[in-house]
């Protein structure tokens, strides 16, 4: 005799059943969903990597989308609202009732059956490390980090950077990878696991992501002109003899007697400003100019880069961060060694950790350590989600967050003295204070007085060429972190449509990340960038992760004592329940 289930027949999530009686050391299974034992280790998943049970694993628990373990008809409904086993039929003894939570197979059923699939893991846990770690480490560690710490009391704002890194950026930092890698979902659609009516923070940080790639690569796009005009036995910006500089152009690193005056400038600033922003020939913001091509070109090298780079998803991207993650740090122990060798080295040491007591009362500084500790690591940008959701299901999240956290922060630590050796050694050539040297802030940092001190070094060009070539892989492996959190993002919201498209889908999006670009690389382009930096990113950013906290701390819930009585075993307070649960196991 043959049985066929029904949408009549089947039973839905909620519904109450008896629990039935389960040995010592299992769990057991209530309305698809695992009880848990009191006897036994919380068990979600057998397997992180399992999603569709066998043919003769049927009735046992497969991990669902949303973290919890349920029983899953391996086929699709018929499209009539009926749900048939692997043969079509079954044996009325044999048969086991089916929960399904529609009767129509539309464009949500799909989305669900998707879900369902095979997701994509990292090859290797180091794949996974690296590429955390080459997110977090970026340019901005390499010249903000120094700047800050000089200018909010040298050692002694390492004190409240330490505070707000463990009490502020480090949490947020694990509440992400724990999140996506329990729900293994991008930066939208996982928001329907945790608290719906905050699905638009999802879209906002895709928002956010176009628009830092729009300006960031711009960034690169600078250092990848630099490098190119490195290969040559002179360094273009050492003197000021070329068609771009001015009269005002003063080398005071030539071996005649020049005087520093009010109205000086150095052929590095002249060859940044006038050869490769090209500034001058913009009137501001209201009249950007033309174009420039010898950008736009370098740009678009640096967009194919990245997308043949992440087209193929993380398994692709996982090989490559193996270089560009991990090349800055053999470049910045070379330039570590080099800057300390140089004379007046110890000046700028001093002047970089020389602690002033007096400035941890400014509020100021407080804030300035929380701002450098969250934009350094990372949080608000779905990129941490994106990449965690890649992990297997069991992976120790909570050891990776303390190790790429720690990493981060030593390396911005340690980048202070590769900038401030070389801007003591700047002070000893000028004969001025290290304050007047190392008072240019940004990218001017490093395009402008960085460079000229590599300039005027011996092996001038060899250093040039390693220290451009490090500033671009540091730029690289963030944008791939940064697109990818686009990426996973919209894929996992409308995988019916892009799932198989991926390729299509990101060359899509490098297309309208270029083009969104073509203002910031324009004559007054360096005007929008400092906009952007400015004031679109950091305000967006911190409102996003704001609304992150209170959106899972708040209404997904934080009290086990209160989610373990929820009576509603499919609600978000028992999701809630699983999910710290599992975080208190990776701790």
């Amino acid at each position: 005799m043959e049985k066929k289930t029904t949408s009549n027949e089947t039973e839905p999530l909620t519904s109450k059943k008896d629990v039935s009686d389960c040995n010592e050391g299992e769990d057991c299974k209530e309305n698809g969903l695992l009880v848990r034992n009191p006897k036994s280790a919380l068990r979600l998943v057998e397997d992180g990597n399992k999603v569709h049970p066998s043919p003769g694993d049927k009735g046992e628990t497969a991990q669902i989308s949303n973290g919890y373990s349920g029983v899953q008809s391996s086929v699709p409904c018929n499209g009539m609202g009926e749900v048939e086993d692997a043969q079509g039929t079954a044996p009325a003894a044999t048969t086991t009732t089916t929960t399904t939570t529609s009767t129509t197979c539309g464009a949500e059923g799909q989305q669900q059956l998707m879900e369902l699939e095979d997701r994509e893991t990292w090859s290797k846990k180091i794949d996974f490390l690296l590429s955390v770690i080459g997110y977090a480490v970026d340019l901005g560690n390499v010249w903000r980090f120094p700047y800050i710490c000089y200018q909010n009391g040298g050692g002694a704002f390492l004190i409240p950077y330490t505070i707000m890194a463990i009490f502020g950026g480090i949490p947020l930092f694990y509440m992400e990878l724990a999140l996506g890698q329990y729900h293994r979902n991008g930066c939208i659609s996982i928001w329907r696991k945790i608290c719906p009516i905050f699905k638009g923070i999802g879209f906002a940080i895709c928002i956010i992501d176009l628009y830092v790639a729009s300006y960031y690569n711009t960034i690169m796009a600078w250092a990848f002109y630099y490098l190119v005009s490195s290969f040559t036995a002179e360094l273009p910006w050492t003197s000021c003899k070329n068609a771009w500089n001015t009269g005002n152009c003063t080398n005071y690193f030539s071996k005649d007697n020049v005087s520093w005056s009010l109205h000086s400038i150095s052929p590095a600033e002249e060859f940044y400003t006038r050869q490769v922003l090209q500034v001058h020939r913009s009137n501001g913001l209201d009249d950007l100019g033309g174009i420039s091509w010898q950008l736009t070109l370098c740009l678009l090298l640096i967009f194919t880069i990245v997308y043949f780079s992440i087209w193929k998803g993380v398994k692709t991207s996982g090989k490559v961060v193996w270089v560009t993650a991990t090349f800055p740090y053999i470049i910045l122990f070379i330039l570590l060694v080099r800057g300390a060798t140089l004379p007046g080295a110890w000046r700028g040491v001093l002047y970089y950790l020389k602690p002033d007591w007096q400035k941890l009362l400014a509020t100021e500084v407080w804030v300035d350590a929380a701002a450098q500790i969250f934009f350094s690591l990372g949080p608000g940008f779905g990129v941490l989600l994106a990449y965690a959701s890649y992990n297997k299901f069991h992976n120790n999240c909570y050891q990776d967050a303390l190790v790429t956290s720690t990493v981060n922060c030593v390396t911005s630590f340690v980048s202070g003295f590769v900038i401030f050796t070389v801007l003591g050694y700047m002070a000893e050539m000028r004969n001025e204070d290290v304050s007047e040297v190392a008072k240019d802030t940004g990218p001017s940092l490093l395009f402008i007085t960085y460079a000229e001190a590599i300039a005027n070094m011996p092996a001038s060009t060899f250093f040039a060429i390693i220290f451009f070539l490090m500033l671009l892989t540091l730029g690289l492996d963030s944008t791939f972190a940064g697109l990818e959190g686009v990426i996973t993002g919209v894929l996992d919201e409308f995988p019916h449509v892009w799932s198989k498209r991926r390729e299509l889908f990101v060359l899509g999006l490098i297309i309208v990340c270029f083009l969104g670009s073509l203002a910031t690389l324009t004559f007054g382009g360096a005007y929008v960038v400092k906009l952007f930096e400015e004031y679109a990113t950091g305000p967006a950013v911190l409102t996003v992760v704001f609304l992150e906290a209170v959106a899972v701390a708040w209404f997904y819930g934080t009290s086990t004592a209160t989610l373990t009585n929820d009576a509603n075993p499919n609600s978000s307070a028992s999701a809630a329940w699983h999910f710290f649960s599992f975080c208190r196991q990776n701790h």
